[in-house]
């Protein structure tokens, strides 16, 4: 007889853990399977970028939703999350001026501190900013960054003390179904009984939907990242997305900048790549962009550059739903930006899960269906595509 639960989560990224630490809050018995370790993959690569600043509304409210978490961790999770307020600029090109206050007046409706501010106020928030070739960006003076391991390891850890239970190394081989509904899981360390799962599984999500039959359009995505060391001249500065660059960067502990670009991406790579790999010229290029935006870092050094890789969809937005069998249900897809949202998507799934429905924010748009209906989703005064 195997071992009985009441949901068992696949994958211990951000989407799973958070799911595990609200569904034990509800007194779920929940089984957490992970193939190597908790934020090994998608999740312990992020940025850790937390802001708001989407161009599709049901993102923004999942991010507001989830800031909430990130700013009072200790009362609301325990441990630590690293959330570091730094402030968050959106800079955009001038063509994209109308977007940006049409989105900044969306996230204001919804509640979120978001200010429209010129290229004059963020040469006073960042005196060593290059602020000549844009007009606006959005601000956000709340937000920042915080550390995507501990932020894992506290969920993980506050779900095992309600009582959850975590494998590790440990690798789904089938999941189970008897009369149109899940009953549980295979693996190399034994069956499992559960009429819920939940495919968190990230990058290898499209092959967990094919064992009961679902076909998810998820691709593989590989992003890299750089940390440059600042030179002394340079002090601190806010996070920075900037869509006129292609690039976004921000501060690390230790005098770090981390930098990332947003084109060149790499699609349909195995996940099982190596992660502490960069293609050849990326630093340059990278380095190269950020001196545009902060003159006098050229002067800086390389300390370390790595990739990560996570799934993709089409619309580069999560798919979160039920779909398939009764009792499966996926919470994957989020194409590069799930981190933020994690708090939020753990408590939408558990009641998803439990009520048959969202409450926390109504996640129905993030349908699998809309692939299916050609209606996917596009920002409602949307900027360009994200990862190119």
């Amino acid at each position: 007889m195997p071992d009985e639960y009441d949901v068992i989560i696949i994958g211990a990224g951000i989407a799973g853990v958070s799911t595990a630490f609200h569904l034990s809050q509800r007194g779920c018995r929940v089984l957490v399977l992970e193939r190597r370790f908790v934020a090994a993959e998608a999740t312990g690569r992020s940025s850790g970028l937390v802001r708001m600043h989407y161009d599709l509304e049901a993102e923004s409210r999942l991010a507001w939703a989830s800031f909430d978490y990130f700013r009072n961790w200790r009362e609301r999770v325990g441990g630590e999350c690293g959330f570091t307020c730094t402030g968050f600029l959106q800079i955009v090109d001038p063509a994209h001026n109308g977007q940006l206050r049409a989105n900044v007046a969306m996230h204001q409706r919804i509640g979120i501190p978001s200010l429209l501010v010129t290229a004059d106020d963020v040469k006073r928030l960042a005196p060593a900013f290059a602020t000549d070739d844009f007009e606006l960006a959005a601000y956000e003076p709340e937000s920042g960054y915080a550390d995507p391991g501990s932020t894992s390891a506290s969920l993980m850890t506050a779900a095992r003390e309600r009582g959850a239970r975590l494998i590790q190394d440990c690798r789904v081989s089938q999941i189970k179904t008897s009369g149109g509904r899940v009953i549980g899981v295979e693996t190399n360390r034994g069956g499992f009984a559960a009429p819920a799962v939940l495919n968190a599984a990230g990058a290898r999500a499209a092959d967990i939907g094919r064992m009961v039959g679902v076909e998810l359009p998820i691709d593989t995505w590989w992003h890299e990242v750089a940390f440059i060391r600042r030179p002394p001249a340079i002090p601190s500065h806010p996070t920075v997305i900037d869509d006129s660059l292609f690039l976004y960067f921000r501060p690390e502990t230790g005098g770090l900048t981390l930098v990332a670009l947003e084109d060149n991406s790499q699609f349909g790579k195995s996940p099982d790549g190596d992660a502490d790999y960069v293609t050849p010229g990326f630093v340059e290029r990278a380095v190269e962009r950020l001196c545009q935006r902060v003159p006098g870092m050229d002067a800086g050094s390389l300390k370390t550059a790595y990739s990560g890789c996570d799934g993709i969809t089409p619309d580069q937005r999560a798919i979160l739903d039920q779909a398939g069998p009764e009792g499966f249900y996926v919470a994957c897809g989020f194409s590069g930006t799930g981190f933020k949202l994690g708090p939020a998507v753990g408590a939408c799934m558990t009641e998803l899960i439990l009520d048959g429905q969202a409450r926390t924010v109504d996640i129905s748009p993030f349908t699998l269906r809309r692939f299916e209906t050609g209606k996917l989703l596009w920002g409602e005064h949307a900027y360009q595509t994200l990862w190119r």
